[in-house]
């Protein structure tokens, strides 16, 4: 299935606000779609005012100078209280595009200039471009690594625990004891998202749930415990289960690793429909927007309605609210990690040697956005929620264990 549209405009304005101006046949090229299709989108946003467009090529309207680019000269004007912090988040990620147009007003307010990387899907993609930008002279360090499976987190940990500046993780959560623990961070706390999920499921009458979620990412991850952990915490739910929401939704093991000779992870699309009727299901709680757009358009052509036959929630809302059903959704404060991420390292900066004090973790609680897609099911009672069955009565399927990639 197609990419949705704001989606795709959105990579092409990352695309082109990280480098200042790129041609619409590379665009077409990065994004494997027509070269029809991107000018018909720059277009767009050059009408929205979000770009410029001359001649086969789209520049930023407010072009963002990275520390790969910006001339010696210009780096040297900055003055001695600002100059520069590098900002890194991977390709692709519009959640975490999010957390970078948040923090940049703070940290342009406070005079730094914001270098902006964006880093390719290859591990370790990070680190020559953090080291780059050291070598350029920035000041202090934004980043929300890639880290699709624990070996490519643990693979980070010696060079980023010592690059040497003052470092804010976004949406990052090392693991305890490590080399990282020590580092300040800012992250939404997604046990309490998928918390709000699972209990607005619960207040409608649902007791059979289902989650089809990535594996590819520390949030997924983090979901995918917190669902298991609640699930079989909460008596009111009968049945629950974990399926993956995407063929490409598993981490590709780094060659070398300690994972890297296991036998390939299944990458049959889901059949959510059929997981539904399997496990008598009447609700989804679906990571992330895309992926969750996707199953729902999938669900509609198996005549699935949503929500008369399945209420779904997704997880990210960043797209939730463009489906043709509207789709309510747990929105992590994307924008506002980003802004108390970079407050916070503005706070480090401030201080002789970036010495501001103990170690900072903030944890921000995300919000559930209820829309048009999650209902009472059809056999729950007419009024009151649904009681959950009284002991005894029936057979409770109980899932196999669900392996969680810490």
């Amino acid at each position: 299935m197609r990419e949705p549209v704001e989606l795709r405009r959105q990579r092409i304005l990352a695309a082109v606000e990280s480098r200042g101006a790129v041609k619409v046949s590379v665009l077409a090229t990065e994004l494997e779609v027509s070269v029809v299709t991107v000018r018909r989108d720059v277009e767009e946003l050059t009408r929205a005012g979000r770009l410029r467009r001359a001649h086969g090529v789209a520049r930023a309207v407010r072009p963002v100078e990275t520390a790969v680019t910006a001339p010696a000269a210009r780096r040297s004007e900055q003055p001695a209280e600002g100059g520069a912090v590098a900002l890194v988040v991977p390709e692709r990620h519009s959640y975490l595009y999010e957390a970078a147009y948040g923090a940049r007003p703070v940290l342009e307010e406070a005079g730094f200039r914001v270098a902006l990387h964006v880093a390719p899907q290859a591990p370790g993609a990070e680190r020559p471009l953090v080291e780059r930008a050291l070598a350029d002279g920035a000041r202090g360090l934004l980043i929300a690594p890639r880290w699709r499976g624990a070996d490519t987190e643990e693979a980070d940990h010696g060079w980023l625990a010592g690059v040497g500046v003052p470092t804010v993780l976004m949406e990052r959560r090392p693991r305890p004891g490590s080399a990282l623990h020590a580092l300040d961070m800012v992250c939404s706390d997604h046990w309490y998202g998928v918390h709000l999920a699972v209990d607005h499921l619960i207040g409608l009458g649902h007791r059979r749930i289902v989650l089809a979620a990535r594996d590819d990412s520390p949030t997924a991850r983090s979901i995918r415990a917190a669902f298991t952990e609640i699930a079989a915490a909460r008596p009111e739910v009968a049945d629950w289960s974990v399926a993956l929401s995407s063929p490409d939704a598993v981490p590709a093991p780094v060659p070398g690793s300690p994972g890297a000779e296991a036998p390939p992870r299944d990458r049959t699309p889901l059949d959510l429909a059929g997981l539904l009727r399997e496990r008598g299901a009447t609700a989804a709680l679906l990571h992330g927007d895309v992926d969750a757009l996707m199953l729902v358009q999938s669900l509609a052509e198996q005549g699935v309605r949503v929500p008369q036959d399945c209420s779904v929630v997704a997880y990210d809302d960043v797209l939730a609210a463009l489906g043709s059903t509207p789709l309510t959704a747990v929105a992590p404060p994307k924008a506002e990690v980003g802004r108390a991420a970079a407050e916070l390292l503005v706070h480090r900066l401030s201080r002789p040697g970036g010495a501001a004090g103990p170690v900072r973790r903030i944890e921000l609680l995300p919000e559930l956005k209820v829309r048009g897609s999650t209902a009472r099911p059809a056999d729950a009672p007419a009024h009151g929620p649904a009681d959950p069955p009284p002991p005894g009565a029936g057979a409770v399927r109980v899932p196999a264990p669900i392996p969680v990639q810490k």
